[in-house]
């Protein structure tokens, strides 16, 4: 297994999307516009550091007490956007869903249940004052959901590896798309499952991350980041993984009416992506 620095925080996945900051209203836009122009700006492994802190005092912070207000800024043809990252928002969602990631007596020593029930209340509340409140970031652990891969195509895949103890940056591999043309394949992939197959998870994943992309600006991107996922797997492994050119060529044979070769395409995924999340057991 590759070895992991110790400051280095893995293994999640990413599905962001960055508004362009017409999309946001004031003083918030002029909040981002002046954010942008930080020489600096925190990545991602520092919101998971700020995090996995906040659980180390008793009784552990399972919620950030206040919103992040720092953010994800691209600029793609002189335009910047912008997508914040609202940890506290996503921390309260992440929350509700750990009973099904994790054993009753793990997730009590972790995060006991008055502190829970603590956080559940706040969320209440809170979104009583915030209805349409949506993040911006979806994030998966230990594996990128298939339905992320219709969203993007592999010309638009980059990836840069890292070259030994001195390599330049940090590695990725990750996919960004224009917003309508994500949408774009998110109905024509619904079109061609739902003529094939019956419902299931994947067409219900599709269609939840439709209705999500639907909450944004038109003029928006959408990235999909394997985040710390690149510090888990090899090299080689990464250098080999094309999953969404495998869906494309799994819809498209769909579409055309070849079974056998849309289970081959399927079959690559599933075996690719069981390697990845076996790594999680590993150890």
């Amino acid at each position: 297994m590759p070895k992991v620095s110790s400051v280095t925080v893995p293994y999640a996945a990413y599905l962001r999307v960055y508004e362009p900051l017409a999309a946001f209203p004031q003083p918030e836009r002029g909040h981002w516009e002046r954010y942008a122009r930080r020489e600096r700006r925190p990545s991602y492994q520092d919101e998971l550091r700020r995090s996995l802190a906040d659980l180390l005092p008793t009784p552990p912070v399972a919620v950030p007490v206040h919103e992040s207000d720092d953010a994800f800024v691209i600029e793609v043809e002189g335009v910047l956007c912008v997508c914040p990252w609202r940890t506290r928002l996503r921390g309260w969602q992440a929350l509700g869903e750990l009973p099904e990631q994790l054993p009753s007596p793990v997730l009590d020593a972790v995060l006991p249940p008055v502190v829970r029930r603590q956080a559940a209340a706040d969320y209440e509340r809170w979104l009583e004052r915030n209805p349409d409140a949506r993040p911006w970031i979806r994030t998966s652990i230990w594996q990128v959901p298939l339905n992320w891969f219709v969203l993007v195509a592999d010309e638009e895949r980059e990836y840069e590896p890292k070259i030994g103890e001195g390599g330049a940056g940090e590695p990725y591999l990750r996919y960004r798309t224009p917003m309508v043309q994500a949408r774009r394949r998110v109905a024509r992939g619904l079109r061609a499952l739902r003529d094939a197959i019956d419902e299931g998870p994947l067409i219900e994943g599709l269609v939840d991350v439709g209705r999500w992309l639907e909450e944004f600006h038109p003029r928006s991107y959408v990235e999909l980041d394997y985040g710390g996922l690149v510090h888990a797997l090899p090299a080689g492994h990464l250098d080999e993984d094309h999953s969404a050119a495998d869906v494309a060529e799994g819809i498209a044979a769909l579409r055309s009416g070849d079974g056998d070769g849309a289970g081959e395409a399927y079959a690559r995924l599933v075996e690719r992506w069981r390697a990845v999340r076996d790594r999680q057991y590993a150890n």
